[in-house]
This record gives C-alpha cells, sequence and structure tokens, in this order.
C-alpha cells in the first residue's frame, strides 16, 4: 500500500484517491459542505487554510494545507512514475 503525505505528518493511500482539486470554486464548496453535513469531511489542515480538498473512493472528503500540485506530485512522483511516500 503506498502511502502519501498530505501534510503534518498525516497519510491518505494513494490507491484511494480520486480527485485532488482547489477549494476555490463553489461546486467544490458545496461537496465540502456536504460532507461536512454527513460527517465525511476529514480536517487535515491543523487550523491552517485549506488550499487542497482530495475526495477518496468511499465518499469521504479531506482537507489539506498543501497546495493541490504538490499533493499530485508526491502521488506521481518528479519522474512521471507512480510512487508513494511509504511504502507498506
Amino acid at each position: 500500500m503506498k502511502l502519501v503525505n498530505i501534510g503534518f505528518g498525516n497519510m491518505v493511500s494513494a490507491a484511494r484517491i480520486i480527485a485532488i482539486v482547489s477549494p476555490d470554486s463553489a461546486p467544490i464548496k458545496r461537496v465540502v459542505s456536504d460532507a461536512r453535513d454527513k460527517n465525511l469531511l476529514i480536517d487535515a489542515t491543523y487550523g491552517r487554510r485549506t488550499r487542497a480538498v482530495i475526495i477518496i473512493d468511499n465518499g469521504c472528503v479531506i482537507l489539506s494545507a498543501i497546495q493541490p500540485e504538490t499533493v499530485a506530485g508526491r502521488v506521481v512522483g518528479k519522474d512521471g512514475q507512480d510512487t508513494g511516500v511509504s511504502e507498506l
């Protein structure tokens, strides 16, 4: 299982990530609000500004304080290969 660091030592399984998006658009704000209402929101920002919204396959939405490009780079790797941060 490949794990990706999403900031502050928090990890998420790379295989479960469906989308990594910016939180600025109205549709994504609705997705976050709906997830909060359904208790499917995981806030991994440690009180900082949300810069990335990660949607995983079971419907949970994860908020991260690092840029979407940074998270995506950690999933894919600099050489374009699918390399997680950690492998168990």
